[in-house]
């Protein structure tokens, strides 16, 4: 059995170019999550499409991302993360040119089909770059730029498809996003050799209580990393209903007006950027990451039951979206740093890949299941579904937390 030593993570400046490429690449696999939702007024006219078939749309991707995940993170730990990383953008660019010349519904399921494969290998290829690359005492801050560029990436999606659809039209808006990941490729093309990781040909030699050695599936024994699905299960479903149809039962329910919609969403991801600001502070100590997630998400939980509850002015509505935004960025690098630890040495994008596809899972079955809800005139359900997924993440973290110091504290635990 042969493996190869974990690369020397760089320091200063060469810490700051990996971090910031890697972000670069993040904010361009969230734009793609998010140049469908916006554009659903526009689809829904141009297609005669009801709310529940636009909901499956978004489940294709995210289906084809689950899947495709779980996979990305084996041949991550057998090609490198580089290779993988160029093709994943590769295909974004290729998806939305399907999506600008989409003749009708099947055309919108193709493009769909490619942005998720493009979309599986993120985060196995992401995490694999930061955990190997850069120093130990700046991983935190790595996290959270992470998570910024994420939000960030999420956040300019709507305003940038949006803007376009309504000038030019729908199609010219995803012709622009084609452009944005040819952009965003040769950057990563340029700065390559600032990401290569060596390659494991083999499951690295780890301790029993890390997890069996000399196995590709045994990772697969261990709670911390079911626990962890779960937990990003869970985060899905929440995450789901704000991004797709949260803005427009806000309108419903408050009276948001319609060109405040998409600026709901936007203002949403803003705010999570900046929390993730503060939550990169809070994850230098790993001890304590199940109790910074519970508080934010409680919190959080506590703020959507109101929107879906209480009778909200329709101007203060985009500020409610903006304060559960800052709840979970604040979370968000305590929750990377919670799936650090439930990963054994050299199986860090197998378990970034079967633990992130919890999102896919979570993200394909959130869409139809609140069009579902808008069709049948409950937009107040909407927001209690995701304060009730909000709310089981506080159990979640803490349950994937102690399992994973359970298993470190067995004889034999590295």
């Amino acid at each position: 059995m042969s493996s190869v030593a974990p690369a020397a993570p760089a320091s200063g400046s060469g810490d700051t170019r990996v971090i910031v490429v890697v972000g670069i690449a993040h904010a361009v696999s969230h734009f793609f999550h998010l140049i469908l939702p916006p554009l659903f007024p526009w689809l829904k006219d141009a297609f005669g499409l009801s709310y529940s078939e636009l909901g499956v749309v978004v489940t294709v991707f995210f289906v084809i991302s689950g899947i495709g995940q779980s996979l990305a993170g084996f041949l991550v730990d057998r090609v490198g993360p580089v290779p993988v990383m160029l093709g994943a953008i590769l295909l974004f660019a290729v998806s939305a040119a399907v999506l600008a010349a989409a003749p009708g519904y099947t055309g919108l399921l193709l493009g769909a089909a490619l942005a998720g494969v493009g979309n599986a290998s993120f985060h196995p290829v992401d995490y694999s770059i930061l955990n190997r690359k850069v120093s130990g005492p700046r991983l935190g801050h790595a996290y959270a730029v992470h998570g910024i560029t994420g939000n960030l990436g999420w956040a300019a999606a709507p305003v940038f498809v949006v803007t376009i659809a309504q000038f030019a039209g729908w199609r010219e808006a995803f012709a622009a996003a084609s452009l944005v990941a040819l952009a965003a490729l040769a950057v990563v093309w340029f700065n390559r050799d600032a990401l290569e990781t060596p390659v494991h040909r083999a499951a690295e030699a780890v301790g029993p209580g890390r997890g069996a050695a000399g196995g590709t599936f045994d990772f697969l024994r261990l709670p911390a990393v079911w626990l962890s699905f779960g937990f990003f299960f869970a985060y899905a479903v929440a995450l789901g209903g704000v991004q797709t149809f949260a803005p427009e039962a806000s309108r419903l329910l408050h009276g948001v007006p319609l060109e405040w919609v998409a600026l709901c969403l936007t203002i949403y991801m803003l705010g999570s950027a900046g929390g993730t600001i503060v939550g990169g502070f809070l994850a230098s100590d790993p001890r304590r990451a199940e109790r910074v997630i519970g508080v934010c998400f409680g919190l959080a939980a506590l703020i959507a039951v109101s929107v879906g509850l209480l009778p909200w002015p329709g101007w203060m509505v985009p500020a409610l979206f903006g304060l559960m935004g800052v709840c979970g960025g604040i979370a968000n690098p305590s929750r990377d740093m919670l799936i650090r630890r439930a990963a054994p040495p050299g199986a860090t994008g197998r378990v970034y890949g079967v633990v992130y596809s919890g999102i896919d899972v979570g993200m394909s079955i959130a869409p139809p299941i609140f069009g579902l809800m808008m069709d049948m005139g409950m937009p107040a359900l909407v927001w209690l579904g995701v304060a009730f997924a909000q709310a089981t993440l506080i159990a979640g973290a803490f349950k994937a937390g102690r399992a994973t110091r359970v298993r470190d504290a067995a004889p034999g635990a590295a």
